[in-house]
């Protein structure tokens, strides 16, 4: 068994050789049709190796794209998720395979030095590490019975009061976590799942859409100090209800209430829920609602885009320190602290702690907490303690790889070091698990404009413009909204209406930096021509008052490559500088 298998067209045999052979200098195996021996069945060899190879580079071309062979190869892969496409040409690729990720080789020059055989490189690493680890956990449960699919719909928010949505939200994601401890059950995750928040659903389509038995919807109703929550068991095939119920407690009791929901399902189905699943089950971080109920309402500001708002970030902080100080051993609690923390010594610029202290609580608590671990990296490449951070984000991601904080973190990261293509991973996972993220849509159109994938960054752009209409929808005074969706407009040809978001926004908050920085993204990088005194103006009051790792930002950021070489950016750049290095106060590394 070849750990790569390599699907290409015959016409690209003599580019695709020296990529075989640079592959295999890395000590990989590679299988590729010259290796196939008269009298072997062809169809059947091939149909063997694929099966069985644990990677499988396609590599685009314009003369692949139409090859019915080759699109079927990489069809499969995708299913399999083994998939690692490359391109030549700027090839035009299959409509459905186009969300994946693809490396441009077309500037390698058969040079495993390369930036593109290197990005190439790290993709196969992590697939041939997730297949190896698939195939071990596949191994292990060979004999298990075949788990039960279940989908937990968002609970509608029955208070009458839209700012209560951040508890029937929390709601939904714990009874998520909670049955996808139980070994029994595949529970859909929640980025599935809120796909549909807000709509009505019908639940048969639903469960053939999400290959699922079951579907759990609810709702939520909180007053005061009372909670009702009702849930009904549907089965997904006939529409009919297994199990329903309706509770009515105090709000003291909603971690009990929860627990009861969770084995009343297990039990609805049948199945078995054993002592080490009860016991993770009840395992909360905190055993005080109203710490809870603070945590929520802070974590509804994280995801709904603090970091460029002070009063949101203010939020959080008081948010977190009240919850501490009802329950000091809320390590959730403590770790949302960190980034709020973070964000403010660093992004905003404000005296006060850096985060570290209130992680590394976090972390005394709950040594296992990915999110502790994550915003812990984040602070230490803060001062330079690169290798320590990188540490801390490979704890995190093996700890939780489908955590949103964790694999925006990584992202962040990575960025900050260019190397786009590892950063593009981290964005689409992070993007594709909160539907109310903007900045990572932004950061992956900047990421695939730089790498030149344009068909990427215009699948991105739609997302992202529809998730700002969203926004604005309900709050058509956002300007930090309008900054993102200028850039997804922009990148999508729709000049005149990015600009309409620009006027209309520096009208109705002209102090909003982080929109006018975003607005000189777009007139330098998006916009169709450039205005590059547009933008100069823009930036003009964002480097008089940035804070550090902002500075840092812009200077890793490829949207402001355009102007790197015009004087007036770089009389900012110096400028900021000058005034960062006046203002410290005396600052230093935290100790080892």
């Amino acid at each position: 068994m070849a750990d790569i298998f390599l699907s290409y067209s015959r016409t690209d045999k003599a580019r695709v050789a020296p990529l075989v052979a640079a592959l295999e200098a890395q000590g990989w195996s590679v299988w590729w049709d010259p290796e196939i021996t008269p009298g072997d069945e062809f169809d059947a060899l091939i149909s063997a190796e694929l099966e069985r190879a644990r990677a499988v580079v396609v590599v685009w071309s314009t003369s692949s794209v139409d090859s019915r062979w080759v699109k079927g190869e990489a069809r499969d892969a995708a299913d399999r998720g083994v998939l690692v496409p490359v391109r030549f040409d700027n090839a035009r690729l299959p409509i459905d395979v186009r969300s994946i990720h693809t490396t441009d080789l077309d500037a390698w020059g058969e040079n495993r030095q390369s930036a593109p055989f290197k990005a190439l490189c790290a993709a196969l690493e992590a697939k041939l590490k997730l297949s190896a680890a698939k195939k071990t956990a596949a191994q292990s449960t060979a004999a298990a019975a075949p788990r039960v699919g279940i989908c937990v719909l968002p609970f509608t928010n029955m208070s009458g009061d839209q700012e209560q949505e951040y508890f029937s939200d929390g709601i939904t994601e714990d009874i998520i976590t909670d049955l996808s401890k139980v070994s029994a059950l595949a529970v859909v995750s929640r980025n599935s799942a809120f796909v549909y928040k807000g709509k009505n659903v019908d639940v048969t389509k639903v469960a053939r859409e999400l290959r699922v038995g079951h579907i759990l919807e609810g709702s939520v109703r909180k007053a005061g100090g009372r909670v009702r929550i009702t849930a009904q068991l549907v089965d997904g095939s006939s529409n009919d209800h297994i199990w329903a119920e309706r509770y009515d407690r105090n709000l003291d009791d909603i971690f009990t209430l929860q627990d009861e929901i969770s084995e009343a399902i297990v039990k609805a189905l049948r199945l078995k829920l054993l002592p080490e699943e009860k016991k993770a089950i009840e395992h909360r971080g905190t055993d005080n609602a109203e710490a809870y109920n603070l945590y929520l309402m802070a974590r509804q500001s994280y995801i709904t885009g603090y970091e460029t708002d002070d009063r949101r970030v203010e939020a959080i902080l008081r948010l977190c320190k009240r919850a501490t100080d009802i329950d000091p051993g809320y390590s959730r609690a403590w770790a949302l602290m960190a980034s709020a923390q973070m964000v403010m010594r660093f992004d905003r610029g404000k005296n006060g702690d850096d985060g570290l202290a209130a992680a590394e609580r976090a972390l005394t608590v709950d040594a296992n907490l990915p999110e502790a671990h994550a915003v812990k990296a984040r602070i230490l490449a803060q001062y330079g303690r690169h290798d320590e951070a990188a540490a801390e984000i490979d704890i995190a991601l093996r700890l939780d790889p489908d955590s949103y904080e964790v694999n925006r973190s990584a992202a962040y990261l990575r960025f900050r070091q260019r190397k786009l293509d590892e950063a593009i991973g981290y964005y689409e996972k992070s993007m594709s698990l909160m539907e109310t993220d903007l900045h990572s849509g932004t950061m992956l159109i900047t990421c695939y404009t730089a790498i030149r994938n344009s068909q990427a960054a215009l699948r991105v752009g739609r997302i992202s413009v529809s998730r700002v209409e969203k926004m604005l929808a309900q709050d058509p005074n956002n300007a930090t909204a309008m900054g993102y969706g200028a850039i997804a407009l922009a990148t999508l040809g729709e000049g005149e209406r990015a600009r309409e978001w620009i006027n209309r926004a520096l009208l109705i908050d002209p102090d909003n930096m982080a929109a006018r920085y975003n607005f000189a993204c777009t007139l330098t990088s998006f916009m169709k021509p450039p205005d590059v005194g547009a933008a100069l103006e823009l930036l003009g009051p964002v480097f008089d008052t940035m804070a550090v790792d902002w500075l840092k930002h812009a200077k890793a950021d490829p949207d402001l490559d355009p102007l790197r070489e015009d004087s007036r950016f770089r009389a900012m750049i110096a400028a900021a500088e000058k005034r960062l290095a006046a203002a410290a106060d005396g600052d230093s590394a935290p100790g080892s």
